[in-house]
């Protein structure tokens, strides 16, 4: 029987693809649902068949009337799709669909988890999956209500990892945690030495110990390439590190998974962001430059970090190759137990204990500075945005017109050449008078990717970075007030003093952390904007000497009796 949908909202196919452009409300023909990464394919009333997203469509029943079907509200762009046009649903979607790589997120060819090691991993349907889920999270007889919230949070994090996937993402249950384990020393995990960190003290300030072995990561090479035998393209780039100069191929998503599994871990360090989703033009040359350029950006800021630069996810993300490898170090990273507050286990601080009214200081007057940092990064990042497109629109515009106008000008003279030998000198002058306006016309179009573009990619690097600082202080302020509420449970007799001097010591760890990362954000910063000021006004002298040798060239041509 032949089965129909309705478009739920607009879609436009990329052009050159085997994708089709759907409209709200279309009735289309189902033909195949089994394309993967979430696309059907599909033929409207025009006979015309091709690919659309099976989040953007609905299946009508047989005696279904469509006319009294109100359209949903349209998915953001974040949930319904990712930047290059890779398909994700959350695990409740009633288009969630099992059979390929894209559950999470990865290709075919990076992981197949619907095979084990042992043999194929039995699929389950939803119902048996809902059914044994709800059996889990039933409380055992005499449970208190904190431990019963611990048990549904860990049956949760299993219940995502326990069918063909481990990854813990916003696709899956959440397993964040909520930090007590480790200021209540419940969490026992080893530590390898390899694996600590350490929080020194240089003159009146604590910082993260320096790297030693600085590196740096080149993104470069972007191609377009192509799976499910041309039906599905997207962007590569190409990752060589320079302490093996061994070059690894990563996709957005790729990114993505990493950027997920950092935020996870380092509840007390900013993640730089990664280019902002666009659902169109994403295989436009320029887009897929400023994605390099973004990149770029992130990887700089990932391996300046003292810590975050000798992660062992990231490390692995940047250095791995072997399929199997991959598969082992991708499950590892997504098991981590060292994630939120917990990761602060690995952390040596000095043995001096820190001052609260010292630290209550440091964090008021960090709020301040982040809040008052985060409004300016975010002027400054529009406004980059904003000229570049005056200088490519008006801007160029009225060069161009200006430039037409005395070619006009010059056009008209020469019709009364005869005249004077003089006349047909200022007529060669005007006219070149003109063409030196529409070549500053194109140059005011073609600039802004050395002075504006860059210093817009750097801006939205610190526009995400500062906006990470609110969570980080929230997460350090959490910490306190726990302590604090352990202080109290001492003075009641409720809680052993031996137990609270361990939360002291541990709370002091997290406010080391945020110390030495808040020093870390200022060192790093001051160094960085005063390099990208300078490149950035090197580059507008260059642009503007450009103009007058341009102008002055020009002048050159009239005579000057």
């Amino acid at each position: 029987m032949t089965t129909q949908v309705q478009a739920l909202y607009d879609f436009t196919g990329e052009p050159n693809t085997t994708e089709m452009s759907i409209t709200c409300g279309e009735i289309l023909t189902l033909v195949n649902t089994e394309i993967g990464e979430g696309w059907w394919e599909g033929k409207n009333a025009k006979g015309e068949t091709g690919l659309f997203p099976a989040a953007y469509v609905r299946k009508l029943a047989p005696d279904e009337s469509i006319q009294t079907k109100a359209a949903p509200a349209a998915p953001r762009y974040d949930q319904a799709t990712d930047d290059w046009g890779d398909q994700q649903f959350s695990a409740g979607d009633s288009n969630f669909q099992r059979g390929t790589s894209h559950e999470d997120g990865w290709d075919d060819d990076w992981d197949d988890d619907t095979y084990s090691e042992i043999g194929p991993v039995p699929q389950q349907s939803k119902a048996q999956q809902q059914q044994q889920y709800n059996q889990q999270l039933t409380p055992l007889p005499g449970m208190p209500i904190s431990d019963y919230n611990h048990h549904v949070e860990e049956t949760a994090s299993n219940y995502g990892s326990s069918v063909g996937t481990v990854r813990k993402n916003k696709f899956a249950p959440s397993s964040k945690v909520s930090g007590e384990s480790y200021l209540l020393a419940t969490l026992n995990v080893e530590v390898r030495d390899s694996e600590k960190v350490y929080i020194v003290q240089e003159e009146d300030r604590y910082e993260w110990w320096p790297i030693t072995q600085p590196y740096t990561v080149t993104v470069a090479s972007p191609k377009k390439e192509s799976k499910f035998k041309g039906i599905k393209s997207f962007i590569a780039y190409q990752l060589t590190p320079s302490f093996n100069n061994i070059q690894v191929s990563r996709r957005y998503k790729h990114f993505d998974w990493l950027h997920e599994r950092l935020q996870e871990k380092f509840t007390l360090i900013p993640i730089p962001p990664l280019p902002d989703k666009q659902i169109s033009g994403r295989y436009d040359e320029q887009l897929i430059e400023r994605r390099r350029v973004q990149l770029q950006e992130f990887v700089d800021w990932m391996c300046r970090h003292p810590v975050l630069s000798k992660c062992e996810v990231w490390q692995h993300f940047l250095t791995c190759t072997d399929e199997k490898r991959w598969k082992a170090g991708k499950r590892q990273a997504e098991r981590d137990p060292l994630i939120g507050l917990n990761y602060c286990i690995s952390i040596v601080v000095p043995e001096k204990a820190l001052l609260q009214s010292q630290v209550d200081h440091i964090t008021e007057q960090c709020h301040m500075f982040i809040t008052s940092m985060d409004t300016s990064v975010k002027s400054v990042s529009s406004m980059c945005i904003a000229h570049t497109k005056k200088l490519q629109g008006p801007y160029k515009a009225d060069c161009q017109k200006v430039g037409e106008a005395f070619c006009s000008l010059a056009a008209s003279l020469s019709l009364d050449e005869g005249s004077l030998a003089s006349t047909s000198k200022l007529t060669t002058a005007i006219k070149m008078t003109g063409s030196a306006y529409i070549d500053m016309g194109r140059m005011y179009d073609e600039h802004p990717k050395y002075d504006w573009e860059p210093l817009g990619d750097k801006f939205h690097l610190y526009k995400g970075v500062v906006g990470g600082f609110p969570d980080v202080l929230g997460t350090h302020k959490s910490a306190v007030q726990k302590k604090r509420e352990c202080e109290r449970l001492t003075a009641e007799n409720k809680m052993e003093i031996a137990q609270l001097n361990e939360v002291l010591r541990r709370t002091d760890v997290v406010s080391y952390a945020l110390v030495a990362e808040i020093n870390h954000f200022k060192a790093e910063r001051t160094k960085d904007l005063n390099a990208t000021m300078q490149k950035f006004l090197r580059q507008q002298i260059h642009f503007y000497k450009k103009i007058v040798d341009k102008l002055e060239t020009t002048l050159k041509y009239y005579d000057d009796e």
